[in-house]
């Protein structure tokens, strides 16, 4: 399916606003007239829907991994939407921006009517469900915390949360990197979108750049990007970062109506490897502690394991959601 999206229009990337939302229906769907309940797939940084429905080298795409489990008895058959949320900084939070475009929007007020208008779809937002991996899982878990009405549960993998200890921390190696292009963030990117090979320490470059026009995108600026931090001392700016943070899971589930939000979904899964490279296990429990002071139901796990090659959670996860969004 192709959307054509005014949500998306005038992002300040100059990305296309025609994206394209691969559709799995489950085997028989042409041949009943059985309604199915929606979950939708967000993709990590670096990474796309598109991929996520693809066929994967030694290992299962999302539909094999559903419908093994399905088979298996552990679930039932599910309709997976996986858009493709890849933008010219590398990678999505799904939330509203003026630099990436109003994703929020687009999942919430494009993408869900369209697919409820074109497939057998159970229309009520509690037989929904939204999961993802690290960036995605962030995507996920904002959704739970802003957006509940549309949706019965989530589930979050690895999820950005605790931004000091996601992104702050590595600004000094930032920075140093801009420092080629003169410290302009537009230089850089132009670099890259050149360049045919990316090494790991550009690639974590663009992914602050890409952050940067998320969570406190400047109109003013090319490409909207705007740093948190003093180019040439790397002091945090105590008003940009006070944007960036104001995104953070953890400072969001202290809002009254975040917590009411996510309060009201049928099922709340969050977990992270014990050997997080980027550190996520430290926020992780710090939210899921918090939930449980705040009374809040979820379940929390730890595994062992990385960032990395962690798709077999969804095994965990996907069972999970679909008793949540399939329960009475």
């Amino acid at each position: 399916m192709r959307i054509e999206s005014a949500a998306l229009a005038g992002n300040l990337l100059g990305d296309p606003t025609t994206r394209t939302v691969d559709v799995y229906l489950p085997p028989g769907h042409d041949d009943t007239r059985d309604e199915y309940p929606l979950f939708v797939a967000l993709a990590g940084f670096t990474g796309s829907g598109l991929k996520l429905h693809a066929w994967q080298q030694f290992g299962e795409s999302v539909p094999q991994r559903v419908e093994r489990l399905v088979a298996s008895g552990e679930m039932g058959p599910v309709a997976i939407a996986f858009p493709d949320g890849f933008t010219s900084l590398g990678g999505n939070q799904y939330i509203n921006s003026k630099a990436t475009g109003r994703w929020e929007d687009f999942v919430l007020d494009e993408m869900i009517p369209a697919l409820e208008a074109n497939f057998r779809i159970v229309k009520d937002p509690k037989s929904r469900a939204i999961f993802g991996k690290s960036s995605g899982g962030y995507g996920a878990l904002i959704h739970g915390l802003k957006h509940a009405h549309a949706w019965g549960a989530i589930a979050c993998h690895s999820g950005d949360m605790g931004f000091e200890t996601a992104y702050l921390r590595d600004y000094p190696k930032a920075l140093a990197m801009l420092e080629h292009h003169d410290g302009d963030p537009a230089a850089f990117v132009a670099e890259i979108r050149k360049a045919t090979r990316i090494s790991g320490d550009q690639m974590w470059t663009l992914l602050l750049l890409a952050m940067a026009a998320t969570y406190d995108p400047d109109p003013s600026k090319p490409l909207g990007i705007r740093l948190p931090v003093d180019p040439h001392t790397c002091e945090t700016i105590d008003e940009r970062w006070a944007h960036w943070m104001a995104h953070d899971p953890l400072r969001l589930i202290e809002r009254e109506e975040c917590r009411s939000s996510v309060k009201s979904l049928r099922g709340v899964f969050i977990d992270c490897g014990s050997q997080d490279q980027f550190f996520l296990q430290y926020p992780a429990r710090i939210f899921a502690r918090r939930l449980n002071e705040l009374g809040i139901e979820h379940t929390y796990e730890e595994f062992e394991g990385t960032h990395s090659g962690i798709d077999h959670r969804m095994d965990r996860s996907l069972p999970f959601l679909y008793k949540a969004v399939s329960a009475g």
